[in-house]
């Protein structure tokens, strides 16, 4: 795990190495001062030498200078590598998110994606930091200052061989016990972060049914557990202070009452005062560095759990990819589905699609008819591998689609799909999400085809009209128009409409449908549709019913032979 995280340091490796350096150097400095303070008290001030006191004393300020320039170039070193390292795992995540299918997407829900990409990022990122820095730090104080303190007086120095594993269990009690619950957070983050995704994709439904306050308590409820999950972890881990001031002045006690009465014994020949006050400010320095250590325990224990979360993405295998010599172009559109089954879950007994056979010319117009549920979009799907077949074999143009390039196939198919999405910017930037490189011209042409070209025109700004997240500033019926429009401008082979005109009044459809058959004869369009209306003059009527082909057929053979088909068309005409 921690290897595939450290990929993402790339750039950052010369910060990487000279932040920890940076930290040594400013320790050894930091645990030189206290000894050079000795040396201050007993050669200089208790001597009465004022060569020694200013030339201890030049040597305290250039240390002291020196650690502080150290410090606070590990400081910035820490910050550019952590914040460069939290850049391009970001960016190594959301490039891994589109490499993903649909079925990968499924497999983690989106407010889940989004934490991972925020919230346990920073996680990781403050561990790294901490790691480069503090869990280098301490443990080079730790074992800098025992050894000084040997060198002091052997003795003294196994108050704190005795006192440091005993604070060390303490402390690591403690954050064991915090542990599990700091894990407990991120599975409330997820919850968190669904019910805010859920209320702003739908605020339009919870304002016209009234249930704003409903909405807040839930996110009242959410966020209730989890502040108090951090405050039954915060009150464990707020022990540690108290824990480490009783020991630290524990220690101070025990080494000063042991050191004034070894001074006072041996005469100052065993230990000197100097050497007692050195003494007394590595205790603090050690007990600190304890005390660091377990916190940094806690912290990347915090972050151990992002960090799986975030290499479940990186590990997670995109289900469908390209084949090691994939085909790259798409001669036609022509389609055949030989014994296709499909589920979701990818096991025999839950297909939602089986048994399917048919084929499709290239250029034929294709309808596709059913009940709610019957697998109608899960066929279409299959077609530019949004999904692949769980069983038996799908062809476009003679091919299996699994032999082509995942690119190539699916700019030659064209979807728009049930939900109409448009991204925040013009309507000519969100029109050439279909091709970056259309002209204005080609722009034009495809919305006279879509009939969009009208309302765009009765914009202010026409074409550089702007269009909100979403597209809440235009209409469904005009939303879908300008889908249909960015799905022409690919030019494809195949064109998919999957009840891409419900909000469009029949006047209109009947416009597209009229150009669609003049301007691109020779595409093959497939049309899923609640309406009869839609896809009467389609060459060929595919009826669906749970799951499976119940009938194909004209308009008229249906209507003579298939009992859904005539009981949909005469419940759809029967008042006009």
């Amino acid at each position: 795990m921690i290897k595939k995280l450290m990929k993402s340091i790339r750039e950052y490796k010369k910060q990487t190495i000279l932040t920890p350096l940076s930290v040594a150097i400013e320790v050894v400095l930091e645990v030189v001062l206290p000894y050079l303070m000795a040396k201050l008290i007993d050669d200089g001030i208790y001597q009465g030498s004022m060569d020694a006191t200013v030339s201890i004393g030049i040597q305290l300020i250039i240390f002291t200078i020196l650690s502080l320039f150290f410090g606070a170039v590990s400081g910035l070193y820490a910050a550019k590598a952590s914040s460069g390292f939290a850049k391009n795992l970001r960016k190594d995540l959301y490039y891994k998110v589109q490499t993903f299918s649909f079925a990968n997407i499924d497999k983690f829900s989106t407010s889940s994606i989004v934490t991972r990409l925020t919230t346990d990022v920073t996680n990781v990122q403050n561990a790294f930091q901490m790691i480069l820095r503090i869990a280098i730090r301490a443990p080079l104080i730790l074992i800098f200052s025992l050894i000084m303190t040997l060198t002091i007086n052997v003795k003294m120095s196994i108050v704190f061989f005795i006192l440091i594993p005993v604070v060390g269990l303490t402390l690591f009690i403690i954050s064991r016990i915090a542990m599990p619950i700091y894990r407990k957070v991120f599975k409330k983050y997820d919850d968190l972060n669904n019910i805010v995704e859920e209320n702003t994709a739908g605020i339009r439904v919870v304002k016209s049914y009234g249930l704003e306050k409903e909405e807040i308590n839930k996110f009242e409820k959410k966020a209730l557990e989890i502040f108090k999950l951090f405050t039954k972890g915060g009150k464990l881990v707020a022990l540690n202070a108290p824990i480490m001031q009783f020991f630290m002045y524990l220690g101070m006690i025990l080494i000063s009452w042991l050191g004034a009465r070894l001074i006072i014994i041996t005469h100052s020949t065993e230990l000197t005062t100097g050497q007692l006050s050195s003494l007394i400010t590595y205790a603090i320095q050690i007990l600190f560095s304890i005390m660091m250590l377990t916190m940094i325990s806690v912290m990347l224990t915090i972050s151990m759990s992002s960090a799986k979360r975030i290499v479940e993405i990186l590990d997670e295998k995109p289900s469908i990819k390209s084949a090691k010599n994939p085909i790259k172009t798409v001669e036609n559109g022509s389609i055949q589905f030989k014994n296709v089954a499909f589920s979701y879950i990818g096991k025999k007994n839950k297909e939602v699609l089986k048994d399917i056979n048919f084929t499709i010319q290239s250029g034929e117009n294709i309808g596709i008819i059913g009940g709610t549920g019957v697998g109608k979009s899960s066929l279409v799907n299959l077609i530019p591998r949004l999904y692949d077949v769980t069983e038996g074999e799908l062809l476009v143009a003679g091919n299996n689609v699994k032999e082509y390039d995942v690119k190539s196939l699916r700019d030659a198919v064209s979807c728009v799909l049930q939900k109409n999405i448009l991204f925040s910017g013009t309507v000519k930037d969100n029109l050439r999400w279909g091709n970056e490189d259309a002209t204005d011209e080609e722009l034009i042409e495809a919305c006279k085809l879509a009939q969009a070209d009208g309302f765009i025109n009765q914009f202010p700004d026409k074409y550089d009209t702007y269009i909100e997240q979403g597209g809440t500033n235009v209409s469904g019926g005009q939303k879908q128009r300008l889908c249909i429009a960015r799905a022409l401008l690919k030019k494809p082979k195949i064109l998919i409409l999957d009840d891409s005109t419900s909000a469009v009044d029949t006047k209109t459809e009947q416009l597209i449908r009229e150009a669609f058959n003049k301007k691109i004869p020779n595409t093959t369009k497939i049309i899923i549709a609640q309406r009869i209306s839609s896809v009467q003059d389609c060459d060929k009527i595919i009826v669906m019913k749970q799951g499976q082909i119940n009938a194909i057929g004209t308009h008229k053979e249906l209507l003579k032979n298939n009992d859904i088909y005539k009981e949909v068309y005469e419940s759809q005409t029967q008042d006009s």
